[in-house]
C-alpha cells in the first residue's frame, strides 16, 4: 500500500531558540533515518529535544540548520504554502489531546482534512478507516459520546484518511488509562506490520516504547543511542542511565 520511499531522513538537524546569551539549543546536529514501514519511539529526559525533533520532522517547526526529507521530498526549501500542502497530503499527526471538534460526529471529524482541502470526502473510504480502527458502529457518535480511547482512535483515523506517508504521534497514550493505551499501541503496531504504515512516536513511558521496532534516545539535543525490539525493562534501564548522567 505504501511506497518504500515513504521514509523520513534527518540530516545534521539543528534547532535553536533565542539569540545571544539566551540561546537554547534544542537539537544539535542530529542525523537519523526512519525506514518506511517501521515503528520508532523517540525517548529522552525532559528537555532532551524529542518533541522538537518530532515537530521539525513533521514540518510543524522549521529547523535552524540541516535537512528533513519526508517521502523523498526535502522540506527545507519549501515555502509555507508548499509545506502546508505536503503536511496535508503526506503527513499525519496525532497529539496527546484528541483535538476533535465536539459538534461533529466521528465520521465528520475524520472527513474534515479532506473538506479543508476543498474536496468532498468519500464516505465509503471514511467509514472504512473507522472500521479498520474498530469504530464501525461509532461513525454517528459525537466525541462526548465516546470514551477516551475511542476519541483517540477517531483522531488516528482522521490522520490516516489521507493515506499519509508517515504518521507522527506525540504521547498518543498520555491521556489514556493503561489498558486503553495498550490496546491503542497494539492497533498502531498492526498498522505497521499489516499495512506498512511508517510511525514515529514520542513517549516518556518505557512500556509504550517497547511496542515499537526501535527506540531512539536523545539527550541534550543529541543522539544517545538506540535499542532494537527492546523490552520495557531494557528501555527503562537505558532511560535511568541517561537521567543519571544528564
Amino acid at each position: 500500500m505504501y511506497d518504500m520511499d515513504d521514509g523520513v531522513r534527518l540530516e545534521s538537524l539543528s534547532r535553536t531558540y533565542g539569540t545571544g546569551s539566551t540561546v537554547v539549543t534544542a537539537l544539535d546536529g542530529v542525523t537519523l533515518e526512519f525506514e518506511a514501514g517501521t515503528f520508532t519511539a523517540i525517548m529522552g529526559p525532559s528537555g532532551s529535544g524529542k518533541s522538537t525533533l518530532l515537530h521539525c520532522a513533521a514540518g510543524l517547526d522549521r529547523p535552524t540548520g540541516g535537512r528533513v526529507l519526508v517521502a523523498g521530498t526535502d522540506l527545507t526549501g519549501l515555502d509555507e504554502t508548499a509545506l502546508t500542502l505536503l503536511r496535508r497530503d503526506r503527513i499525519g499527526f496525532v497529539f496527546q489531546s484528541f483535538n476533535l471538534l465536539p459538534a461533529l460526529t466521528a465520521e465528520q471529524n475524520v472527513g474534515l482534512p479532506i473538506r479543508l482541502a476543498g474536496r468532498r470526502p468519500d464516505r465509503a473510504e471514511v467509514l472504512k478507516v473507522l472500521a479498520d480502527l474498530g469504530l464501525a458502529d461509532r461513525a454517528g457518535h459525537r466525541p462526548s459520546e465516546l470514551s477516551g480511547g475511542q476519541q483517540q482512535r477517531v483522531a488516528i483515523a482522521r490522520a490516516l484518511v489521507t493515506r499519509p506517508a508517515v504518521l507522527f504521534a506525540d504521547e498518543p497514550t498520555g491521556a489514556l488509562d493503561a489498558k486503553t493505551g495498550r490496546d491503542l499501541l497494539a492497533l498502531l503496531r498492526t498498522l505497521v506490520d499489516e499495512q506498512g504504515q511508517t510511525i514515529i512516536m514520542v513517549t516518556h513511558d518505557p512500556v509504550v516504547a517497547a511496542h515499537a521496532h526501535r527506540v531512539v534516545f536523545l539527550a541534550d539535543g543529541r543522539l544517545a543511542g538506540e535499542l532494537v525490539d527492546p523490552t520495557a525493562e531494557q528501555v527503562a534501564a537505558r532511560m535511568t542511565g541517561l537521567e543519571v548522567t544528564g
